[in-house]
């Protein structure tokens, strides 16, 4: 599974998840991260590029089973950010994408369980209901992961494997819709995989 994320948050959470829900359904996967760095335009547009690159068949390019694509949804909506990764891909990879478009951030997707957070890091963290001030989400992650006694050398995503791990998927869906939306998506279009073989 290729994977185009804006940053480095998204990496670090969506890899863990990737790997979590793949193992549920009984397969195991091998993420290849081919962009996580320069935001939500660089994610867009490195998407383009390797269609183009698997495309014309460049060695060690080939079509991946599933694309992973992640960009926030910027207050926006995820609806909105999903539609802009939809409209970057094209057949025949539309068939095989799956979208993370967390809304407004993926720091908010750490969070989303607080009950798993706190058994994880050792402090509940403090989150008011969807706030949509650029870094509100980021530096409640990173106070959250202080005030339990940690530094937060990554803002807290050093933390994202074992979150990932411990998670209630049913709990955080209900705070996260976007989150309900990737995860079931993503364990949908696993479930093809396995149909497929």
């Amino acid at each position: 599974m290729d994977i185009f994320v804006e940053d480095r948050a998204h990496e670090a959470f969506l890899v863990p998840m990737l790997q979590r829900i793949a193992r549920e359904e009984n397969l195991v996967v091998s993420p290849r991260v081919r962009s996580a760095r320069g935001g939500h335009g660089r994610a867009i547009a490195e998407l383009k590029l390797y269609q183009q690159v698997v495309e014309r068949g460049t060695p060690g390019f080939v079509p991946p089973d599933l694309l992973l694509a992640g960009i926030d949804g910027n207050c926006s909506t995820f609806a909105k950010a999903k539609k802009a990764i939809e409209g970057a891909t094209h057949a025949p990879f539309s068939d095989r994408l799956v979208v993370a478009s967390p809304d407004p951030h993926v720091e908010c997707w750490y969070v989303a369980d607080p009950e798993s957070f706190k058994g994880v890091v050792g402090h509940r963290p403090t989150i008011a209901k969807k706030k949509c001030a650029r870094n509100y989400y980021k530096n409640a992650l990173a106070n959250a992961v202080r005030k339990a006694g940690h530094p937060a050398t990554l803002g807290g995503i050093e933390f994202a494997p074992e979150l990932v791990e411990r998670m209630d998927l049913y709990r955080a869906g209900k705070n996260e819709r976007s989150l309900k939306a990737f995860v079931d998506d993503l364990r949908g279009k696993l479930r093809t995989l396995t149909q497929g073989t």
